[in-house]
């Protein structure tokens, strides 16, 4: 029996074992041990309400045992912010026991339980489990193990073979009508190191990165007579820089008490936020020129002497003065590379030359590596051919215009970084209408600085206007009008170029809901569009996704994304958490794949593990939100997507368009009555 093209996207991050102690006079201990996958945790039997479903553990009321006391849990409990719900949550990582005290009456007694569980990460969550167990206690020995099921064929098949009603044959996930969307092979860590080579470029033009030029040419003149030696020691000045910045990330690689996911937590975590608000504030104040800052002198001047020894050392502390020098300019973007790195969905593992790393720590290494880069070969040819730099222009006044232009920007990516705080404690204190303000305010600040009208400290006295100011201001001054209609909440003004940028339209001070019409039943929404003739959007979500209320609220109140919505698509939410009981001759046990390949039974007892065992084995995923476009006849019209996709607002636009578009060459070929090839 197979389970669609792909289980790359199943996960099965906690494993069950099961123990019975023994304490002597006929009283046991009924004990649950959750092994937890790294970056994974499982929660607690008492979180508050409004978040995600909490362990919970149940067993049979019969006269012979008696529950002494409730279900313990022995383990280290943590607390923390969780961003899947935005609120402080209780769980466990690693590992946790969950025992049951019981006395027995007799001395024998069976009987059975069940418990409930959810898991979630950093970035998303699973749907909730529910395990049902036998357990045989007293002299004749003791059990305890998963109640065997047994899958029965709800509707009969011909040939006597059990048919799986959630493996949709008509749906293949490996051909769909417009090669759209999100393609699990394009997923490589060539794009995470392109992000790091577009940070080190960026870096170049930092003003603490071009006064190392002078001290590069000091050095390596020295030695420009050989040149087939100035060769190998530029060469070897270039790889240097590129291996500092790579050992920057080997920490996460060899301590595992480092948590690589840390780092993707500035887009939620509250104080975070604040710290980078703060640092990037100060940042800010030492670019247009009130105070300096850097790493402490002596570090610098220690890198720096060692730099004079010679040969390989030599060259190799010539690199690292210039990242500990240039450290106040590149450590920002530094942050910002960390930060964009790991916003992607980044947890699993990766095998490289036979050892199994994990992927976020070697998208760190590939981030910072290409940073390295292209921060170094520059330098490198310099290196190797000295006389080029006798030629660059000196720090001067336009070095100067550069810091002042990075402190406006620290400035703008610093109300960023606060505005995400005041969302996670919706504390209303940075709505969308006083961002925009801010920016505006900032904008206008940066193009009377291009025209001559600001002056900071270390501006050079009789500044005159530029051609390239001139251009730069009239730019800047633009971009303050793009964001005029903001300040308002001018709906009929699009600002989709800064889209993740300002806060979502609902956080705003004027009312803005988003009305799209929505089925939660699959054949009743299928049933429909058919009826109309529209294609499907399926939308796997649940009432404790974030993501998928994200979605809604940033997303689909977009004027352009709810119009395709209700005119051109019939959509389908599909709740993994419904908590619904299903009728009794609804209840089925299903064949459903592991994430190490196997199979296991499920019971499915509610609405919501009909539609998560749906996503499971026909669309090859577990998460949420999960969006997928669907022709009447069920044919895939394009590539599923998932949140780390779909938060695009230009992505998510231009892959609903590709869904219609590829309805459309369907219906063109019905009407044609021929068919297809794709």
């Amino acid at each position: 029996m197979g389970f669609g093209s792909s289980t790359a996207q199943i996960f099965e991050p906690v494993k069950w074992n099961y123990e019975v102690r023994d304490l002597g006079n006929s009283e046991y201990e009924l004990v649950f041990k959750a092994t937890i996958d790294d970056h994974w945790h499982l929660y607690s039997q008492f979180i508050d309400d409004g978040g995600p479903i909490p362990t919970s553990f149940g067993f049979d009321s019969i006269p012979e045992i008696e529950l002494i006391g409730p279900v313990e849990e022995r383990g280290e409990l943590e607390t923390d912010f969780d961003p899947n719900f935005e609120m402080q949550l209780k769980w466990f990582s690693h590992e946790v026991e969950f025992v049951q005290r019981v006395k027995l009456s007799m001395d024998n007694v069976r009987f059975n339980g069940y418990y409930e569980f959810m898991t979630c990460d950093d970035q998303r969550c699973l749907p909730p489990e529910y395990v049902e167990i036998e357990v045989t206690l007293g002299k004749d020995g003791t059990t305890m193990a998963e109640k065997e099921l047994v899958a029965i064929d709800p509707g009969g098949t011909d040939d006597g073979e059990v048919k799986n009603l959630f493996i949709n044959d008509k749906i293949d996930l490996a051909n769909p009508v417009n090669d759209c969307g999100e393609k699990r092979e394009d997923k490589t860590l060539w794009g995470i190191f392109l992000l790091g080579i577009i940070g080190g470029v960026i870096a170049l033009v930092t003003p603490c990165v071009f006064p190392m030029i002078p001290l590069t040419v000091s050095y390596f003149t020295k030695g420009s007579g050989d040149k087939k030696k100035g060769i190998y020691r530029s060469v070897l000045y270039g790889t240097f820089i590129m291996v500092i910045y790579f050992l920057l990330s080997l920490p996460f690689h060899l301590l595992p008490d480092i948590d690589p996911e840390v780092l993707n937590r500035i887009s939620t975590n509250t104080w975070l936020n604040l710290a980078f608000f703060a640092i990037f504030i100060i940042f800010a104040i030492s670019f247009f020129g009130y105070f300096e800052i850097g790493l402490p002198s002596k570090w610098a001047n220690k890198a720096d002497t060692a730099s004079d020894v010679g040969g390989v050392i030599g060259i190799f502390f010539m690199a690292l003065t210039l990242a500990i020098v240039s450290f106040s300019c590149t450590g920002p973007i530094l942050g910002t590379l960390l930060a964009g790195t790991l916003s992607s969905e980044g947890a699993g593992m990766i095998n490289i030359l036979g050892m199994d790393l994990q992927m976020v720590a070697v998208k760190l290494s590939v981030g910072m590596t290409g940073f390295g880069l292209a921060l170094g070969l520059p330098f490198a040819l310099f290196a190797a051919f000295p006389g080029w730099l006798q030629s660059l222009p000196q720090s001067g006044g336009w070095l100067n215009t550069v810091k002042v232009v990075l402190g406006f920007l620290e400035v703008a990516l610093a109300i960023k970084f606060f505005s995400n705080a005041d969302l996670v404690e919706q504390w209303g204190l940075l709505r969308r209408e006083t961002f925009f303000a801010l920016w505006f305010i900032i904008a206008i600040g940066l193009g009377l600085y291009f025209f001559k009208r600001i002056k900071f400290p270390h501006d050079s006295p009789g500044r005159e206007i530029s051609r390239s100011s001139f251009v730069l201001g009239a730019f800047t001054i633009a971009f303050a009008i793009y964001l005029l209609p903001g300040i308002w909440a001018g709906s009929w003004w699009n600002h989709n170029f800064l889209s993740g940028f300002p806060p979502p339209k609902y956080y705003s001070y004027f009312a803005h809901e988003h009305e799209i019409k929505v089925f939660t039943d699959y054949e009743e929404g299928f049933a429909y569009a058919r009826e109309v003739n529209k294609p499907v959007m399926i939308d796997f979500t649940g009432w404790a996704c974030v993501n998928c209320r994200k979605m809604e609220d940033n997303v689909w109140t977009e004027d352009s994304i709810k119009k395709i919505l209700n005119e051109k698509y019939v959509v389908i939410s599909l709740y993994v958490d419904e908590k619904t009981i299903l009728p009794e001759d609804e209840q089925q046990v299903i064949e459903v794949p592991t994430s190490d390949g196997g199979t296991k039974l499920k019971k499915l007892r509610t609405v919501g593990d009909r539609w998560s065992t749906l996503e499971t084995l026909t669309f090859a995923s577990n998460t949420q939100p999960y969006y997928i476009l669907l022709n009447t006849d069920e044919t895939l019209l394009a590539n599923p997507i998932g949140y780390s996709y779909a938060q695009d607002l230009k992505r998510y636009s231009d892959y609903l368009y590709c869904g219609l578009d590829a309805f459309e060459k369907l219906q063109d070929q019905q009407d044609s009555g021929g068919s297809i090839i794709y």
